[in-house]
């Protein structure tokens, strides 16, 4: 297998280094090999050109309960029975009522939502 290296500086050499990294992951190398270490050089390197250029913006708290919610078929009244009413996730949803910290505590405790996530600052519908 070919072992060269290089900077990622391009979009050219960033495909490169995905057609490169993909070989492994049809082909895992065994740990401790050079070929594994070429795979987490260049994991590293495709990371840092993507935080770059290619950046993912986190949702905001709202996006991001919907989303899990979403992920893990949890309803509206699963969120209700968790903050305390119906009237209150639905406010909560549709950006009329902003999250407490005691709700940012229960959904980081009971669903496992990282709290900082949820303490972003976002906007309330009007």
């Amino acid at each position: 297998m070919q072992m060269d290296m290089r900077a990622i500086r391009t979009e050219a050499d960033y495909d490169w280094a995905l057609k490169e990294i993909e070989l492994y992951f049809e082909n895992e190398p065994a740990p401790g090999s050079p070929e594994a270490d070429r795979f987490d050089v260049l994991a590293g390197l495709l990371k840092l050109y993507e935080d770059a250029h290619h950046p993912i913006n986190a949702p905001d708290p709202i996006e991001l309960i919907k989303q899990w919610m979403e992920m893990r078929g949890l309803s509206q009244g699963d969120l209700a029975s968790l903050i305390g009413s119906k009237s209150r996730a639905s406010e909560i949803l549709n950006r009329k009522r902003a999250l407490t910290l005691e709700m940012v505590f229960k959904l980081s405790r009971e669903w496992r939502i990282p709290a900082e996530a949820l303490v972003a600052p976002y906007h309330l519908a009007a």
